[in-house]
């Protein structure tokens, strides 16, 4: 980690800087020298800034923030140093064309030069307009993360009706609300939490799944909206699993009792809010005389870097000797479901899941769906179906690193089987 951080400081940062640099020194050059100093330092005062607000993310991520206002500005200076970094590429990008631009002519050029021809024309130098175009284009996506930080409470319902494989007409019209990843040490707005409560409710769901990551390093960051989420009920029940965030594995706790201790707060303050906890087991719900089995998973995920408690056999011990039409599995992470529930377990109609929060980043209009998360997942977002199972990763409630939303809103999924 010390070895990364290094290279980050090292290599990435003056990278970054000698960039910007070149490029507000190209676009000011024919200003006067008062405005030219002027803007020079502002911009040396933003990048040590942003180069600040880095390390505050860092130790503060992971302890109390200072404040709501401090939080936002931090994010806003990330969200320059992104648009710094931008900046940066298209930079090294000009620079790229630049030369083999010149090497061109130059190579092109050379039986005139062996002639002794004169050769017209002048070879090629970085342009004020690639300057201006990287500051431009830097400058947009740094107002853009700063416009998505009023997006993170704007919560969007998504309707989706589910067709399953011989699903028996008693099961038909039945309501699923899905919330996942509520992340809620990142709130700082308890009545914009309670309107996406509320907004849940209103669908009158029969039932409620919530898959995973209710804070995101320890329990205490559910006590102040305990009472909001204790709002959602259900007539089938409100149940729920863990996420990679819910073991409280990202904090360095005195000693290994004080982070078991805490754990089991977490599960309790979840009962006392009326929710059942799965953990690597299943429950047998009767919904219009028909029975139908709920799963939940523990976090278990293809990446290296999160854990791997799930055990999805002992959450399936006795279901195989039960003729259910319906099995659904909820599991937080949704590499899960190519890794091992497909290839292991063909009954398992439908899963759900949450985790990638579609990198709270992206574009997704009619034709278009697009998101760094896909380059990390294979599933990242919305309904997903192979043969007769079906998955659906939902986008997220909550918000954890950067505080806001681009084009990939909060979601509350209402899933109805047709």
């Amino acid at each position: 980690m010390l070895a990364k951080q290094i290279l980050v400081i090292g290599i990435l940062f003056p990278f970054i800087e000698y960039y910007c640099f070149v490029a507000v020194r190209r676009i000011t050059r024919n200003l006067t020298k008062g405005w030219q100093t002027t803007i020079l330092i502002l911009y040396v005062l933003l990048s040590i800034a942003v180069i600040l607000s880095l390390f505050a993310f860092r130790n503060w991520a992971t302890s109390e923030w200072p404040s709501v206002s401090i939080k936002l500005l931090v994010s806003l200076l990330m969200g320059a140093f992104f648009g710094k970094f931008l900046t940066a590429l298209i930079m090294l990008a000009g620079d790229v064309v630049v030369v083999f631009s010149a090497l061109s002519k130059l190579l092109f050029s050379l039986p005139e030069r062996i002639k002794g021809k004169p050769v017209s024309g002048k070879t090629l130098t970085r342009s004020q307009f690639i300057s201006t175009s990287a500051l431009i284009c830097g400058a947009a996506f740094t107002g853009g993360l700063g416009y998505g930080i009023t997006n993170r409470y704007r919560y969007r319902l998504r309707y989706v009706p589910l067709s399953l494989e011989g699903l028996p007409g008693e099961f038909k019209s039945m309501k699923i609300v899905q919330i996942s990843d509520i992340h809620a040490g990142s709130f700082d707005n308890p009545q914009a939490v309670s309107d996406g409560v509320e907004m849940a409710m209103r669908e009158n769901p029969d039932l409620i799944l919530i898959t995973g990551d209710l804070v995101n390093y320890r329990s205490d960051e559910i006590e102040p909206y305990m009472d909001i989420f204790g709002k959602l009920k259900a007539p089938l029940g409100v149940y729920t699993i863990l996420g990679n965030h819910d073991y409280g594995d990202y904090l360095s706790w005195p000693t290994e009792d004080e982070k078991k201790s805490d754990f089991e707060r977490l599960k309790n303050f979840q009962q006392l809010m009326g929710w059942k906890l799965l953990l690597n087991e299943h429950v047998i719900i009767r919904h219009n005389s028909r029975d139908f089995a709920l799963i939940g998973s523990e976090n278990w995920s293809i990446k290296e870097r999160f854990p791997k408690y799930g055990d999805l056999e002992k959450a399936m011990t006795g279901l195989q000797a039960i003729d259910l039409p319906l099995k659904i599995l909820m599991t937080h992470d949704p590499s899960h479901w190519d890794a091992r529930i497909r290839p292991g377990y063909p009954d398992i109609n439908l899963t759900l899941s949450g985790h990638t929060h579609g990198m709270q980043m992206g574009v997704e209009i009619p034709g278009i769906k697009w998101s760094p998360a896909q380059y990390f997942y294979k599933q990242w977002a919305g309904l997903y179906r192979v043969n007769d199972q079906y998955l659906y990763v939902n986008r997220g409630f909550g918000f954890i690193g950067y505080n806001g939303r681009i084009g990939i809103l909060p979601e509350i999924a209402v899933l109805e089987l047709v």
